[in-house]
């Protein structure tokens, strides 16, 4: 009975494992260290789950940023190498760290990694470290869209706002009547209220109106 207790939760863990197998093997790598045996071994191990992978040494000015993922060296002037600000990461970033020499704590977090790889590695802190990356990064971008998702209904609203207020002062229309026109207006032309409050606010400043001349 035990057995077969335990075989659903065997099947599930396989079942689990083979999906992030298939999920990796969409992914490219970039691994930028020099190679021996430790990073000839983290390069199978990437291999193993069918990445494509590709080793650069030494390290470039410019850190590649065309894989999804990069296991790259730790270096105390790694941040300036990436070529994106912090925040705006365009590949997920693994930093592999030395087993015996220092690091320094501000250059490591000034990197932003969304993992780190300490040596010596073993297969298990590998996947972890690929796996933790990729929902670290993941998490971020989907982060940053939210953001961008509410500036620009803030600047929608913002000129939805100008937009009344032209048209109460140009029109002297109330506020609530001045909406509805925006309201009308955009369902009229089957674009967004904020398009057409943004021709508002253009033409208005455009043709620089004074209504009180």
């Amino acid at each position: 009975m035990n057995e077969m207790s335990r075989r659903p939760s065997v099947n599930r863990d396989m079942a689990g494992r083979k999906t992030m197998v298939q999920e990796l093997a969409d992914l490219s790598a970039v691994v930028v260290a020099p190679v021996d045996d430790q990073v000839g071994m983290l390069l199978r191990e990437l291999q193993r789950f069918r990445m494509r992978v590709r080793q650069v040494w030494p390290m470039p000015e410019s850190v590649p940023a065309d894989a999804d993922v990069v296991y790259c060296e730790y270096a105390p002037d790694l941040a300036r190498r990436l070529p994106w600000i912090p925040g705006d990461a365009r590949s997920a970033l693994v930093v592999i760290l030395p087993a015996t020499e220092a690091i320094h704590a501000d250059a490591l977090c000034n990197a932003t990694p969304n993992a780190i790889l300490p040596r010596p590695f073993t297969p298990n802190a590998v996947l972890s470290s690929l796996l933790l990356a990729r929902s670290q990064f993941g998490y971020e971008r989907r982060l940053r869209s939210k953001i961008e998702k509410l500036d620009d209904n803030l600047r929608s609203m913002r000129t939805v706002e100008r937009a009344k207020a032209i048209l109460m002062a140009t029109r002297q229309m109330p506020e609530t009547e001045a909406y509805g026109f925006i309201r009308r207006q955009a369902m009229d032309r089957r674009v967004s209220a904020s398009a057409v409050a943004a021709a508002i606010v253009d033409s208005f400043e455009l043709l620089g109106y004074d209504h009180q001349q």
